[in-house]
């Protein structure tokens, strides 16, 4: 995403490093982790929505825990499982050859934890308002299953499904308590939320508010977004 912005353009701009620094790690890792809570976040809300199976009340009430659990609660889990001794800290170093916390890939997996609850709820309740009349042409049509899931109910529950991966994009970009525990503020990992805290604990008063005045601008932009896409005519 970043890369898409010619770096000609961005020095025109003169935003100071302590600025863009933490921006452009925040959008990134933002970026990144919605698209993983995309395509996973899609994918569950269709199974809640159209299938009927044991376990299926729990799976929804596990992946909305986020949503009602403090931040610095579930970074303090993904900080004791990610880091502390045990078979996930063992396949991460196996893999990766070292564990994930405080680093890049720490926040992009704290952010993801943080923001699928909320693709999942959204996008489930679209899919689950799709006149079901449309699905039943579509399958005396000889239509299959999924391609009535991509071609007909997704389409049709289009603007509940981009309001809450843009609802992700926004809870990503904004976490601060998951992702200071898991990532802490080492320089590649110092998000917007984590920079804006450091200078208001060191004192730099006027880069705080800096920093949250591009935040609000941000969110601003999002929200605005999504009030758009909400009064879109329907195909």
């Amino acid at each position: 995403m970043i890369g898409l912005v010619p770096r000609s353009w961005l020095n025109t701009l003169d935003i100071p490093p302590w600025v863009w620094n933490p921006l452009s790690i925040s959008l990134r890792a933002a970026f990144e982790a919605t698209i993983v809570v995309a395509i996973l976040g899609i994918a569950l809300a269709y199974l809640l929505a159209k299938g009927r199976f044991p376990g299926r009340d729990a799976i929804e009430t596990v992946c909305s825990l986020p949503m009602a659990l403090p931040p610095t609660v579930v970074g303090l889990y993904l900080l004791t499982r990610m880091g502390g001794p045990g078979p996930i800290r063992n396949a991460e170093v196996r893999l990766f050859g070292h564990p994930l916390t405080f680093t890049f890939t720490g926040i992009v997996i704290a952010q993801i934890i943080e923001s699928f609850p909320y693709c999942v709820r959204f996008s489930r309740t679209a899919i689950s308002v799709v006149d079901p009349r449309f699905e039943q042409v579509a399958r005396a049509m000889g239509l299959s299953r999924w391609r009535i899931a991509f071609l007909v109910t997704l389409p049709l529950a289009r603007r509940g499904i981009v309001a809450g991966v843009a609802m992700s994009f926004g809870r990503a970009l904004g976490d601060f308590g998951a992702t200071m525990i898991v990532g802490g503020a080492v320089p590649m990992a110092t998000t917007m939320p984590i920079a804006l805290y450091n200078a208001v604990f060191y004192g730099s008063h006027q880069q705080a508010t800096i920093l949250a005045l591009v935040q609000l601008g941000v969110a601003f932009a999002i929200l605005l977004g999504v009030s758009r896409l909400g009064r879109l005519q329907p195909w």
